[in-house]
């Protein structure tokens, strides 16, 4: 039962009071006179007003929740409150802004404190903080698994990120599958079709980019940070680098296999990885490359280039050689909403999230060419929105085939530690590309790294 307001108990209890004393002095007089009469009409449509106001306030079922980006998050959120508002007139969001950095770190406050009333109700959470956080103060989170929420129609490579133990903890977002978009211009120049780039390994991949290369005098492939395009490796095998919460770095056949890959792209000059972020992008913008492996994310970077519309195509990452169920497909970021401790109306909040951002292929209708919000919900593939041709990416579908590949990457365990892992592996990868160190050894390295920071 919902705690009723005592102020605003009070408010109606005095404007009915005043409605009362206001009528009880009008039946004194026959006649009042027309001031008097204009006074107590006033008087009376104001204590309306007043009452009116106050019930409304009363009946109002208000969420407050936190996130960051206004042309994005922060938008999404806005649609879901007015689409929610449809069926529930009362309902209200308090969307606060704070920088994401400042989201995490007043979680992890407000938990090592113990006082968890300073959380919303509801926020938005970077996918990759999910393990380390609910392993570190699962006191934060309300867990979601029983919400009345369908995770099967969500992306398993998606929910991987925010589940732990089995349990789920976010309700995803948006959407980070990894694309592999190319010059279908600099394609055809060499002989070759976008078709020929579909459902490649890495090593029938490279023996097409060659041709590329040759035809027109630039790489393939542009990249930034190195260990990022091998965790997408690994996770597009279903390769764990952490397993039953041990590191599991060495004797992982297919982590060997992706940095002996990125190795071969640099050396044989069918990839640049670059270490300035402009540097990467422009290398897209100025036609410096072929071609990107990057989370879906990046084709707002790549349509920035407006004369190259109708030049681009997209189609699924390479499979690595030689690896038991390795896949074409793979997630590179994104963040999904969590439900806090903290709020005390847990039936309201499973309703919206489940209503909005866990059901309504019309909300991410909305979102796609509004805010670029690509879902990770797999029934919004099969919308008119989502199926429409991309006149910048040659007529393709692009945004189908995006989530058709959000649907087939595999789930894969980073545990509590990605950060860690992805420090030592680009530390790994660079001794193997610049100084021509031993790959097991750097592999091993990484593993003791990640090792020595779990035990501090």
């Amino acid at each position: 039962m919902r705690k009723l307001n005592w102020k605003k108990t009070v408010a109606v209890s005095a404007a009915l009071a005043l409605c009362v004393g206001t009528l009880a002095g009008c039946g004194s007089k026959q006649a009042a006179a027309p001031a008097e009469s204009k006074a107590a009409e006033e008087k009376t449509e104001t204590v309306q007003e007043a009452t009116e106001e106050a019930e409304a306030a009363e009946g109002e079922e208000v969420l407050t929740v936190w996130c960051w980006d206004p042309n994005f998050n922060v938008y999404a959120m806005k649609q879901a409150e007015a689409l929610y508002q449809k069926e529930h007139p009362n309902f209200k969001l308090d969307i606060q802004e704070k920088v994401y950095t400042d989201i995490e770190q007043s979680l992890i406050t407000a938990a090592e404190a113990g006082n968890y009333d300073t959380l919303p109700d509801i926020f938005l959470m970077q996918d990759y903080s999910f393990h380390k956080d609910v392993a570190n103060y699962p006191e934060i989170f309300t867990e979601l698994t029983d919400s009345g929420i369908d995770f099967s129609q969500f992306s398993g490579g998606k929910l991987a990120d925010s589940t732990v133990d089995g349990k789920h903890y976010g309700i995803p977002f948006d959407n980070g599958a990894t694309i592999m978009a190319i010059r279908s211009d600099m394609v055809e120049k060499a002989g070759l079709t976008v078709e020929d780039f579909k459902d490649t390994t890495w090593s029938e991949f490279m023996e097409l980019a060659k041709k590329v290369v040759d035809a027109n005098g630039v790489p393939m492939l542009t990249s930034s940070g190195g260990s990022e395009i091998v965790i997408e490796m690994l996770q597009s095998a279903g390769a764990s680098p952490m397993q039953d919460g041990e590191v599991k770095l060495v004797d992982n056949a297919a982590l060997k296999k992706a940095i002996e890959v990125y190795k071969q792209l640099i050396e044989e000059g069918i990839m640049v990885d670059y270490t300035d972020w402009d540097q990467y992008i422009a290398s897209m913008n100025k036609g410096e490359a072929a071609g990107v492996i990057q989370g879906c994310w990046i084709m707002s970077s790549i349509q920035a280039a407006e004369d190259q519309s109708g030049e681009w195509a997209i189609v699924n990452m390479p499979a690595l050689d030689e690896i038991d169920g390795a896949t074409n497909y793979a997630n590179c970021g994104g963040a999904s909403w969590a439900v806090s401790s903290n709020c005390k109306n847990t039936e309201l909040a499973f309703d919206f999230l489940n209503a909005t951002f866990g059901s309504s292929v019309d909300l991410y209708d909305e979102l796609l060419p509004n805010a670029g919000v690509i879902a990770s919900y797999l029934p919004a593939a099969a919308s008119d929105a989502y199926g429409e041709a991309s006149e910048f990416y040659g007529g393709q579908a692009v945004y189908k085939d995006i989530v058709e590949f959000a649907g087939k990457v595999p789930g894969i365990d980073y545990g509590a530690y990605y950060s860690d892992i992805r420090s030592a592996l680009t530390d790994a990868i660079t001794n193997v590309v610049q100084n021509g160190a031993d790959v097991e050894t750097e592999i091993q390295n990484a593993q003791d790294t990640v090792e020595f920071n779990i035990s501090e």
